[in-house]
Formats: C-alpha cells, structure tokens, sequence
C-alpha cells in the first residue's frame, strides 16, 4: 500500500513550511512578550497584534480554512489530505490560529457549515470563516467523564418553539475570549434513549 503525499499535499506541506519558517517562527517570541503584558494585566484572552498579523498573511498566502473536508467554503482537502498540515501546525502552536484551524471554531464552523439554517451561517459562519469572531463549544460537566459523550447530563428539553437548556458546564473552550459570538453545547433531548451503535 503507497502511503505517500499526493503532489497537492506535499505543495501545501512546502508552502506551510516556508510560511511557517518566515511568519511563524520569527513572531513566537514577540507573541510571548505580548501574551505576558495580557496576564501581568490580567486578561490573557485578548487579540495579540501578532496574532492578528499573522492571521492576515495567512490569509494573503492562500493558507486559511484548511479544515473544512466536502466543503464549498473550505480547501477542498479530505482528512487524510488535511491530517499532514496538522502535524506541522501542531509543531507550532501559533500556526493553526493564524490560519483559522483552531478549534473550537474549526468543529463549529463544520456543525454550522453542515446543519446550519441559512440565517445561521450568516449570522455566525461567515464572520467565523473570515476570524473576526470566535466561538465556544459547551461539552464539559463537572459531575461526569465528558468525553464520553453518551455520559453528558445536560438536559435539553423542547417547549413550544424553543428549548429549554438545563445543566452545569465548565472549562467551556473558547468562553473566554470577547470576541466569542456563538457557544455551541452538547446536550441530551432524550436521556432514555440509548446509545447509537456508533456511540458505544
């Protein structure tokens, strides 16, 4: 079995890395000065000047919304083709930021991309897909292993044309920032239900 790059994919890789070597690399240091004024001053989750920088190169030299498999707003890349870009981004934290392939925004932006109503993914998508904003994702509970989801309390129960949300989240990625617009939270309609086959 050939398990090497397509040509596409090994460009990327090439035009990541040299983006990588003469954006990313050179800013780490200004970007840890700048992050260690935000705590002294006790709000570490305002936008850095060299984050937002960087975003806009990103964006400029074609390496943005990478994430994004079968989508008409995305790269066009499946996971396979997209899994190595992660492996560099992932050696250089600021790199998935600056290229809007950062979660929780980057599973957001699928769910709304896939199931979102067309008010939705203007509301919150686009500006999402375009990082002037930022988004949460609720999962956590402090009572039970979140990561599994069929173990999650959080009720979510429907009256008349809305829903009703009841339940405890915390360490809810991406809550902080002020530029967070949407949460996205995970919840159960019906708790008697038992799991999907794909669940267990």
């Amino acid at each position: 079995m050939d398990f090497s790059h397509s040509p596409k994919v090994v460009a990327l890789q090439d035009h990541m890395m040299a983006f990588v070597r003469e954006h990313v690399v050179p800013a780490e240091a200004e970007f840890e000065a700048e992050m260690a004024t935000l705590r002294a001053a006790g709000n570490p989750w305002q936008a850095t000047q060299t984050m937002e920088g960087l975003k806009l190169k990103a964006k400029a030299a074609g390496l943005w919304n990478l994430f994004l498999p079968d989508s008409k707003v995305g790269a066009g890349l499946s996971n396979l083709e997209y899994a190595p870009l992660c492996e560099i981004m992932g050696r250089w934290p600021l790199t998935a930021e600056a290229m809007n392939c950062s979660a929780p925004d980057t599973g957001n932006m699928e769910v709304l991309e896939r199931y979102g109503t067309p008010e939705q993914k203007q509301r919150w998508l686009e500006p999402l897909l375009d990082g002037r904003i930022r988004s949460a994702f609720a999962m956590t509970e402090p009572a039970v292993a979140s990561s599994d989801a069929t173990q999650i309390e959080c009720r979510i129960e429907r009256d008349g044309d809305d829903y009703v949300i009841n339940g405890r989240k915390w360490w809810t990625s991406g809550a902080p920032d002020p530029r967070c617009e949407i949460f996205i939270l995970m919840g159960k309609t019906d708790p008697r239900r038992p799991p999907t086959a794909s669940s267990r």
